[in-house]
């Protein structure tokens, strides 16, 4: 049975080195952010955090609220792992697929706020007030835009992420434990 691993949470929960976690023992990656990237490069705009949003929003008024999940289900094989999940209609469109398994990573806000400092991606927001004011724009009431509360709430597992990297493997490889025992039982 294909085992397919979706990744949702809040920014710089850890959501990639969940994922990195998983490739390394022999997950293929795939974002829904990429879907979002290729888009943005046929237009020439660059993939900055607010155009990402923004493409994504459009791309869901315009071909539903899962479209993205849409346009990655060709890719995916027998041991994927999906990141970038921020919609509830794209959990559902991943749960059609057997073997489908939605991780919400969290960490707490201060937390999540240092390491998008010392990260320094653009666009993360260079307060903590504005990191905070970012996140409460991807929990939009409208359901053709990211609606990241909602798509956690609709999770398999999750992984609290607020100690070491190594602390993190660790619960990553519990978790795939159990989700690998689980599909070998069905």
């Amino acid at each position: 049975m294909p085992i397919i691993i979706g990744i949702t949470g809040p920014n710089a929960a850890g959501k990639g080195e969940v994922a990195a976690c998983l490739v390394a023992r022999g997950f293929t990656y795939h974002s829904l952010s990429d879907v979002l990237r290729e888009d943005l490069e046929l237009r020439s705009v660059p993939p900055t955090r607010e155009n990402l949003i923004a493409i994504g929003n459009e791309l869901r008024a315009a071909g539903g609220a899962g479209v993205l999940a849409e346009r990655i289900l060709p890719r995916l094989g027998a041991r994927d792992v999906v990141d970038s999940i921020r919609n509830p209609s794209e959990v559902e469109v991943l749960r059609r697929l057997p073997g489908f398994r939605l991780v919400g990573v969290d960490a707490p806000l201060d937390v999540r706020f240092a390491r998008a400092v010392s990260r320094g991606r653009p666009g993360d927001g260079p307060t903590l007030e504005e990191f905070r004011s970012k996140e409460a724009r991807e929990n939009s009431p409208d359901p053709s835009r990211q609606q990241l509360a909602r798509t956690f709430a609709m999770a398999d597992h999750t992984l609290s992420n607020e100690a070491t990297l190594e602390t993190l493997h660790q619960r990553v490889e519990r978790l795939l434990g159990g989700i690998l025992e689980v599909g070998q039982a069905r």
